[in-house]
């Protein structure tokens, strides 16, 4: 099955399904990183603070406990699973769309190894690993940017014609 294009001979009614999911996720998305933003200042010494705790930091202005086993499990467990369903369902759409074959898979499979770097990172953090903090920074970046990226793609290729190739 040929599917490299295909996004661009969908019914009207799909591209606007798919403009409305996307638009959506998107809005869930980009909430989560206002949300990371304001708990972790988006950077190594605050994804640590975040996990581990700033008991012994007597200037913080707000302090922070590290978290416990149940907490941990339940941000890792919740956030791979959905993390992993949305980067399907984005991925599905993104295989339809016209691309470098090469490009497209990276764009489908690195969100996947993000996530797990990620949120692995987090718990590997959480363990004790302070240099993980860096691999969650990094692998959280790409996986933005992976995101991002694969959304303009669709949302460009569901509304603009098929270029003659």
């Amino acid at each position: 099955m040929q599917l490299n294009g295909l996004i661009h001979t969908f019914p009207r009614e799909i591209k606007l399904l798919l403009s409305a999911f996307i638009i959506v996720l998107s809005v869930g998305f980009f909430s989560g990183l206002l949300f990371v933003n304001e708990t972790s200042s988006a950077n190594p010494n605050g994804i640590e603070e975040q996990y581990l705790g700033n008991e012994n930091d007597e200037e913080a202005l707000v302090m922070k406990f590290k978290k416990s086993d149940k907490e941990m499990l339940s941000i890792v467990h919740g956030h791979i699973l959905s993390m992993a369903l949305i980067f399907f369902l984005l991925g599905l759409i993104l295989s339809t769309t016209q691309l470098n074959l090469k490009f497209k898979i990276f764009l489908m499979v690195e969100p996947f190894v993000s996530v797990i770097l990620t949120f692995g990172g987090m718990y590997l953090l959480w363990k004790g690993f302070t240099f993980m903090k860096y691999v969650v920074m990094l692998s959280g970046i790409l996986m933005t940017l992976s995101y991002t990226l694969s959304v303009l793609i669709i949302l460009k290729q569901l509304y603009f014609k098929k270029r003659l190739v």
